[in-house]
């Protein structure tokens, strides 16, 4: 008989994506702190290796943490790097399927097609290459299954002005999300996706000064500090298989987000 994986168990094996800065980084040190060994990906080793360097228990135990550099948005890369983590440690119990980016502000109409393919190719393909790879390797390891957690986003809900590339792709992340947790049903597979909104990293630092509202005005937004959004993750990776977080929004309290528009 197949056994499902046990997240209390003492050998878990995780990948973050997109792990040297921001969400990613809280998370990966989170999921070390919490017992995990981690795979680390993302575009830079040196951002990888600083990442590392923040964590204790990676210091203490290198062995309990491995970075890969890989492109998301290029497939073969994307395989490379499953293949990479399935014949050093043979299994995978977790994905954070984190990688993304922003585009720069701008109306449809204003907004250069190579930018629309660059939203489109890390936050939506890339997202779906980790999965497709990490959903084959759950489903033919011994016990079979494991848990994927996509990074959707606040925009998976609703738009801020001038986003039209990353909402689409957020949007699009829902469908995916629901449709692999369907489908990993057979198998032992838990799909679910963290909606994040105003965590305090370098890439949302301008929130705090002012960002562009619904009504045309500019306004400084509240934001959380990222362990927050670090200890959901590791929470929603601490469930057992029979049981799936299959959507969770965390948010800062006081950013515009209910009521907005």
């Amino acid at each position: 008989m197949t056994r499902s994986f046990d997240a209390s168990s003492a050998e878990r094996i995780a990948l973050v994506t997109g792990a040297g800065s921001g969400i990613g980084r809280a998370c990966a040190l989170a999921l070390l702190a919490d017992g995990w060994t981690v795979v680390l990906n993302g575009r830079r080793l040196d951002r990888l290796q600083s990442t590392l360097a923040a964590s204790p228990e990676a210091q203490a135990d290198p062995d309990r943490a491995y970075p890969i550099v890989a492109d998301v948005a290029d497939p073969a890369q994307v395989a490379a790097l499953f293949a990479e983590i399935e014949q050093r440690f043979g299994r995978l119990d977790l994905l954070f399927n984190n990688a993304g980016i922003f585009t720069v502000g701008a109306t449809p109409d204003q907004l250069a097609v190579d930018a629309w393919r660059s939203a489109v190719d890390v936050n939506l393909n890339g997202a779906f290459y980790c999965l497709r790879e990490a959903f084959g390797l759950m489903r033919r390891q011994q016990p079979q299954g494991g848990r994927i957690i996509n990074n959707g986003s606040i925009s998976a809900h609703a738009p801020r002005p001038n986003s039209i590339a990353y909402t689409t792709t957020k949007h699009a992340m829902t469908g995916m999300t629901k449709a692999a947790a369907l489908d990993g049903r057979a198998f032992s597979i838990a799909v679910g996706q963290i909606d994040i909104g105003n965590a305090a990293t370098d890439m949302t630092a301008g929130m705090a000064q002012g960002m562009l509202q619904a009504d045309g005005s500019v306004r400084a937004e509240a934001r959380m500090d990222v362990s927050h959004v670090a200890d959901a993750v590791v929470n929603m990776a601490r469930l057992p298989l029979s049981a799936n977080v299959l959507n969770m929004t965390v948010l800062a309290t006081g950013m515009p987000f209910v009521g907005r528009g």
